[in-house]
């Protein structure tokens, strides 16, 4: 299954957005166990923004950061205490914009299980761990109904160990099951079953542009 993955990621053509907006990077960590899970946090209850949310490990970018990756794994480092050598790149998803309008990019990386890992109490009150069959087999909680300058999105909401996953994070999840494991799930396709809960418009500004390699799709 992780080899495929690495094959087609590594064939994959994320888009990304030329905006002048701040940049941030996460990791999506898959563990690399029997039955392969991914790892996730969850945001502090004292924050002020984000409080109890979950996220994958990641942030904004700082000027010593001399490339998008190394803020995605300084990130993680500071969260989780994940060591970045411990890491297998296994290639890049989509730009993606926050709904405070962040442009985030976000990586796929392989590790290896049981690693001493902790969170950083400042940031953080979980790291936690969910079997990627979960979502390979598409099992959404119900389907949030964004619509994005005009054009519905559909989210996923995935329900599991008292967490929900949705948003930003789910987002991802959509382009690494369609496009790392061929799987049949889309943003922009109605869901052939289950609850939908409708959002109001959201409007990103007109003056993005894309780039993309040779021969790739539009994920728009």
């Amino acid at each position: 299954m992780l080899e495929k993955l690495r094959k087609r990621l590594q064939a994959h053509a994320p888009r990304r957005l030329r905006l002048d907006m701040p940049q941030a990077a996460v990791l999506l960590p898959i563990v690399d166990r029997p039955q392969p899970t991914l790892l996730f946090t969850r945001r502090a209850g004292h924050l002020n923004t984000h409080s109890g949310q979950v996220a994958f490990p990641g942030g904004k970018r700082e000027e010593a950061d001399p490339d998008l990756l190394t803020t995605a794994l300084r990130e993680s480092r500071e969260e989780i205490a994940l060591p970045p050598e411990r890491v297998e790149l296994l290639g890049q998803l989509s730009d993606v914009i926050s709904l405070h309008g962040i442009l985030v990019t976000p990586y796929v990386g392989l590790i290896p299980p049981d690693l001493p890992l902790a969170p950083d109490p400042g940031e953080l009150d979980a790291i936690f761990e969910v079997p990627l069959e979960l979502f390979l087999e598409d099992r959404r909680h119900h389907t949030d109904v964004i619509p994005v300058n005009g054009r519905p999105h559909y989210v996923p909401s995935y329900h599991t160990q008292g967490q929900v996953i949705w948003g930003l994070s789910a987002m991802m999840l959509v382009e690494l099951m369609a496009e790392g494991f061929d799987r049949p799930v889309s943003l922009f396709e109605e869901p052939s079953s289950g609850r939908l809960c409708y959002f109001p418009e959201r409007l990103l500004r007109s003056t993005q542009t894309e780039t993309r390699r040779p021969g790739s799709l539009s994920h728009r």
